[in-house]
């Protein structure tokens, strides 16, 4: 594990941000910085990772040229509420690539997809524990398909050169245009609290009043999407006219 020093995140203040040659998981590297007592704000990036993780213990590929970053963040709130951090950080890769690619190509799925056409560029993972002084540490896992797609992807994917013919952004360029923008919608979250979030989020969203079907372990549902419950669950109505709250799952539009 090799890098060099930590440097400004580019937006003139939050967090600093560590670049690592390679690393295993950047979000197992902040677990062990937050297990360890050193639970100040800091990014990490990782230019190579050899054990990256997606959600519900799936492997994520990186691939060289392509973000890795977990931002390790201390809140004193309780871990449901904290989970609302996900639309936060979905809210802040959509504008690092609309700073790439046309905004009208970008949107975001539930619960924490980042798409561009129509197909998965990025993935989020959040964890989360007990800080020593009571509150709760976060590790914001974000993977961002700058450079190329995965080889091997259970789900069509996409990367940013098929959308612009320029060069795309380095993982550091990447990194300063997150970083700030996440700095952002967070301010907006702790002062206008998570109806401000829902409402930015539920402008990109794809697949709003369309057709759904959750994939929910061993139930499959199927209804029209509603939008957010006031904690960040999917509103699913069902044939019948009743309304599922889905929490957790797999939710597909179309060809999504």
């Amino acid at each position: 594990m090799t890098g060099g020093p930590p440097f400004d995140n580019g937006a003139g203040k939050g967090p600093p941000v560590v670049v690592l040659d390679e690393i295993d998981s950047t979000n197992a590297e902040v677990r062990r910085r937050a297990e360890a007592g050193r639970t100040e704000s800091v990014w990490i990036v990782g230019l190579r990772q050899t054990a990256g993780r997606g959600r519900r213990g799936r492997a994520w590929e990186t691939g060289d040229g392509n973000l890795a970053a977990t931002l390790l963040l201390t809140l004193d709130k309780p871990p449901a509420e904290a989970a609302q951090v996900s639309f936060v950080a979905a809210l802040a890769v959509a504008d690092l690539l609309a700073a790439y690619v046309p905004e009208r190509l970008v949107s975001l799925k539930w619960p924490n997809d980042p798409m561009v056409g129509g197909l998965k560029i990025s993935g989020i993972l959040i964890e989360s524990g007990k800080s020593p002084d009571g509150g709760l540490w976060l590790a914001v896992g974000i993977g961002v398909n700058l450079a190329r797609k995965p080889i091997d992807s259970e789900r069509p994917t996409t990367a940013l050169p098929t959308w612009r013919a320029e060069p795309p952004p380095s993982p550091v360029e990447a990194i300063g245009v997150l970083a700030a923008s996440f700095d952002r919608w967070l301010d907006v979250w702790l002062r206008l609290g998570f109806p401000a979030i829902a409402d930015a989020w539920t402008a990109k969203a794809l697949g709003m009043g369309e057709p759904c079907i959750a994939r929910l372990g061993n139930e499959t549902v199927e209804g029209i999407a509603e939008g957010l419950d006031g904690d960040g669950a999917l509103r699913l109505r069902l044939a019948d006219g009743q309304l599922r709250r889905i929490t957790a799952g797999d939710v597909f539009f179309g060809a999504s």
